[in-house]
């Protein structure tokens, strides 16, 4: 039901609210002062009865108006695979894409509207509950707003269409983000949620950011953890029988393996490169410096980077050794073709020798 079926409705279950509203006005102070009445005749001659009941509605409805602006938008995100055409996402879901601020072109935001009426009194209330956005990422993460849990599949199945190098299991991580204008900073930060005065596509755009590269690189680091244990278990056979039977073939592919995720993490997920929204505006700049440390992108960074120099260090050592073996048997093929050479020379002496007459 769009808007104006909403207030069609309205207009017919409530025709006086809507039409008289000074009507109304009147009414709401003759019930007023029937109350006033009650309870001047409870409380005492004088309505200090009244008024004590009527600071305690003041501020009851104080209280459930504070409650009603402070919203908890929950936050999902998903590293599904490890690379996604945005051009053809963007052209199937043109309705629903949110125009860039920025020049980046390695993300497409989406917006799902859903107004679904609910009749609070003489209103109609609209809210977060109605919106729905995805920040899908080119190098393979999705992040979810405001999206429940019944709803995930449907979304992340847009994204599949477009994707490829799909991983056989999704990784996940949750934050949320809770929006109270009554806050005196423009943020302030907590365990596993962020508090923001309001929450806009800028700022989904910036939070969307940070989780998309936090779980892409929980997969990256898994999978340069993988590498570290093939290197340790090699290390620790040669340890035991002082051999190496590593297949060239398969030293190569472990050396394209950690390159590939090096290039990866610096290229596809830019987690050094300057974000164009964070540099306009301070406020945005605060939330990407909080996320990132939150999240611990540089350490981490750090982290893989030092288990990429003991995969490169293993590799020139392992690369060494199967370079001497290949010289042995270099060595020993020309050992071998000399002594045939030597063979056949004697050889040819001999038989020439007993042929010749004396």
């Amino acid at each position: 039901m769009g808007r104006l079926g909403a207030y069609s409705l309205l207009k017919r279950i409530l025709p006086e609210a809507i039409q008289s509203p000074f009507l109304a006005s009147s009414r709401h102070s003759v019930e007023t002062k029937r109350l006033s009445t009650n309870h001047s005749a409870s409380g005492g001659v004088d309505g200090h009865g009244f008024l004590g009941w009527n600071h305690e509605l003041g501020q009851k409805q104080a209280i459930e108006s504070q409650e009603e602006e402070i919203r908890c938008i929950p936050i999902k995100a998903y590293f599904l695979c490890t690379s996604i055409d945005l051009k053809s996402m963007q052209t199937d879901n043109a309705y629903n894409v949110i125009p860039p601020t920025s020049r980046s072109l390695n993300y497409v935001t989406l917006r799902y509207c859903d107004f679904p009426p609910e009749i609070t009194g003489m209103r109609i209330k609209l809210d977060w509950s109605c919106y729905r956005y995805m920040v899908v990422f080119q190098y393979g993460s999705a992040v979810l707003f405001n999206v429940a849990d019944h709803e995930v599949e449907g979304y992340l199945d847009v994204v599949r269409k477009h994707a490829s190098g799909l991983l056989p299991e999704l990784r996940k991580d949750d934050y949320a983000v809770v929006e109270k204008p009554q806050l005196v900073t423009w943020m302030q930060g907590g365990h596993d949620y962020i508090v923001l005065q309001s929450l806009d596509t800028d700022g989904i755009r910036i939070i969307g950011s940070v989780l998309g590269q936090s779980i892409a690189l929980d997969h990256f680091i898994w999978q340069v953890d993988g590498i570290v244990e093939e290197f340790t278990d090699i290390n620790r056979s040669m340890e035991k029988s002082g051999t190496f039977t590593m297949q060239r073939k398969k030293l190569f592919q472990l050396v394209g393996k950690a390159n590939s995720n090096l290039a990866d993490v610096i290229l596809k997920l830019g987690l050094f490169e300057r974000s164009e929204i964070a540099w306009r505006d301070a406020n945005y700049a605060q939330i990407l410096e909080y996320l990132r440390d939150e999240y611990e992108l540089a350490q981490r960074f750090g982290s893989l980077n030092f288990k990429l120099k003991f995969v490169e260090h293993n590799i020139h050592f392992l690369q060494e050794v199967l370079q001497h073996r290949r010289s042995d048997h270099l060595e020993w093929c020309v050992i071998v073709l000399l002594s045939i050479d030597n063979i056949l020379s004697i050889y040819e002496i001999v038989h020439e020798s007993a042929i010749t007459p004396l």
